[in-house]
């Protein structure tokens, strides 16, 4: 089912087989409501991945306000790093099956 204001998929996964979604991320109500599959064999590739999100987010920060990239990503690690060490909210995770 196709979620409200979802994002075109990157022009190098279209038509492309061995492409998979590990993650899908919405804004509800203030929160965060995410899907997602476990989609690799070790877990620190997931630390791998939140990076380059990150890095792409503080590009676009950079590029659509007055941060810069080197701000933005500061910004996006010091929350990280607070979340990380005093959550706000751990949430819950539902398997895929409820």
């Amino acid at each position: 089912m196709a979620g409200p204001k979802e994002q075109p998929l990157p022009p190098d996964v279209i038509g492309n087989d061995e492409a998979t979604e590990v993650l899908r991320a919405f804004v509800l109500d203030g929160g965060l409501s995410i899907a997602f599959m476990r989609a690799f064999e070790e877990p620190d590739m997931w630390g791998l991945l939140l990076v380059d999100i990150a890095r792409h987010a503080a590009r676009a920060y950079a590029r659509e306000s007055s941060f810069t990239e080197h701000e933005a990503l500061r910004r996006i690690v010091d929350m990280f790093e607070a979340e990380i060490a005093r959550p706000m909210d751990i949430g819950a995770t539902t398997p895929r099956s409820q």
